[in-house]
């Protein structure tokens, strides 16, 4: 039976997976959990419980192997492999993720940018020009696309979401405002931008109301 694991854990994986390469490129070979854990600041226990999900990958008196470790998490987040995505709204947001190299590194890449404003069409964003949401159909037919990226606004996002699914892409990295209502083999990464800045305003005045009590 096949082990459900907690989307907590699933969120820390991209931070051990970005911490474990920074020491690969500090020629770091082995660190052991509380070595781990100071530079993450998250607990040793935390981080052997964490991959013990995944079967633990250390060894007792010696800590994990960095590059293995690392190579192994990135077949966790299926970083061995290779997507293909559409990003669906080309205004400032969808060009900054059309521009964004670091993605092709891990092994996404952006292979088709669409909008419904003609002003844009024939845009050029790295390479990649901007087709006409009426060319999409024939696009994806044409080309293998895993992933549709959502950057329009949130009235039409529902629409097009739906539109993309019938084309047979069933995996959506949603930016809309939007909490999108699809079949459940649909997989959907809602990234709410205000929800993390609102998160942001709350730590600070926590902070400040911290600080009032000290002082």
């Amino acid at each position: 039976m096949e082990k459900d694991i907690s989307q907590a854990v699933i969120r820390r994986m991209p931070r051990y997976y970005r911490y474990l390469g920074e020491l690969l490129d500090a020629g770091v070979e082995r660190i052991s959990s509380n070595e781990l854990s100071a530079q993450m600041k998250v607990t040793a226990s935390q981080i052997r419980q964490d991959l013990n999900n995944f079967g633990g990958f250390g060894q007792q008196g010696y800590g994990y192997n960095v590059r293995f470790l690392y190579e192994e998490i990135g077949k966790i987040l299926g970083l061995d492999k290779q997507y293909h995505i559409i990003v669906i709204g080309a205004g400032n947001l969808g060009q900054a993720l059309a521009n964004y190299v670091k993605f092709e590194k891990r092994g996404f890449i952006i292979t088709g940018l669409f909008d419904v404003n003609p002003a844009l069409k024939g845009l050029s964003v790295r390479g990649i020009p901007v087709r006409m949401l009426e060319e999409l159909p024939e696009f994806v037919k044409n080309n293998k696309i895993d992933i549709a990226a959502l950057t329009m606004p949130k009235e039409s996002a529902s629409q097009v979401a739906n539109q993309v699914v019938e084309l047979g892409i069933n995996a959506i990295w949603n930016f809309a405002h939007l909490d999108l209502e699809l079949p459940p083999h649909v997989v959907v990464e809602n990234v709410h931008l205000s929800d993390s800045l609102m998160q942001l305003s709350y730590n600070i005045v926590k902070r400040e109301q911290h600080a009032k009590r000290q002082s």
